[in-house]
């Protein structure tokens, strides 16, 4: 057997395992088929002699294929008709019974619809197929802390608990204060709301857009937001509070925002056109 065939061989072992993932990442069965076509070419472009733990790095690509596809269908603003029942795969009774059996359940389905790209992708790798947290970071371009609270809010929602409106709500009025002191030259203002050791971050592209690459320190922080924010809003950036600045209807810069207690303590601005296209932004 030659090693195409042998790789072959290889994919096709892993190939129902691979369209359960990508299953309960799209709901749906033709994008299904897609996305597992799409992990074999990239496989067949790889060096797969340098793969360590093929199943692994299948579930990983096919999960990143998954990912982009949730996210180029919130962008086009589709709106789902709702859970697609998946097709037997084979005319084999017994592997097609063994199939349905094994499919999700259309109500499951329903609550997957409800979670940001990012959100369902923590979930379904790692309640479902028990991936670790430090692999599922870097798909999702988060920390392995990061990645475990997009699974928890995923989980929260999938077992029917309610949403954690109050500790929002505590937090937007923090963002909402520290963006009105900015707009209004409110140093004092901005003063209360951020931490004494708070620290800021931007990336290249912030700084090109006048950013320094690290402030540290509450007095130096308000100096340099004060006066700002014309544009910007309070907003859910991947599931977590943070601020947009919206320019002439596009998203310019994220602000991703972490607190200690009641006040602001760390600031991450991401200007980077990449990373933004791929980020889960809701404006309030």
């Amino acid at each position: 057997m030659d090693e195409k065939n042998f790789l072959a061989g290889q994919f096709e072992a892993n190939r129902a395992h691979l369209r359960k993932v990508a299953y309960r990442m799209l709901g749906s069965v033709g994008e299904v088929d897609d996305a597992v076509q799409e992990a074999w070419l990239r496989l067949s472009r790889s060096d797969a002699a340098a793969v360590g733990n093929l199943r692994g790095w299948l579930t990983t690509v096919v999960a990143r294929i998954c990912l982009d596809m949730l996210r180029s269908r919130k962008s086009r603003r589709e709106e789902p008709m709702g859970p697609h029942v998946p097709e037997p795969a084979t005319d084999n009774a017994h592997e097609r019974e063994t199939e349905l059996a094994d499919n999700v359940g259309t109500a499951l389905l329903v609550v997957l619809e409800t979670l940001t790209p990012a959100e369902r992708l923590a979930f379904v790798l790692h309640d479902m197929f028990a991936v670790p947290f430090e692999e599922i970071a870097p798909i999702v371009d988060r920390t392995p802390a990061a990645a475990r609270q997009l699974a928890s809010r995923a989980r929260r929602r999938v077992q029917g608990a309610p949403a954690p409106d109050a500790e929002l709500s505590h937090k937007r009025r923090i963002v909402d204060a520290f963006l009105k002191a900015s707009r209004e030259s409110d140093f004092e203002g901005l003063l209360a709301v951020l931490d004494p050791d708070v620290v800021v971050r931007a990336d290249t592209a912030a700084q090109r857009l006048g950013s320094l690459p690290e402030i540290r320190g509450a007095r130096a922080v308000a100096e340099a937001f004060k006066g700002r924010a014309q544009s910007a809003r309070s907003a859910l950036v991947d599931g977590e509070l943070g601020v947009a600045v919206i320019l002439g209807g596009a998203l310019r810069i994220a602000l991703r925002v972490s607190l200690a207690g009641d006040r602001i303590a760390a600031i991450e601005a991401v200007a980077d056109a990449d990373k933004l296209a791929k980020i889960d932004l809701e404006v309030f």
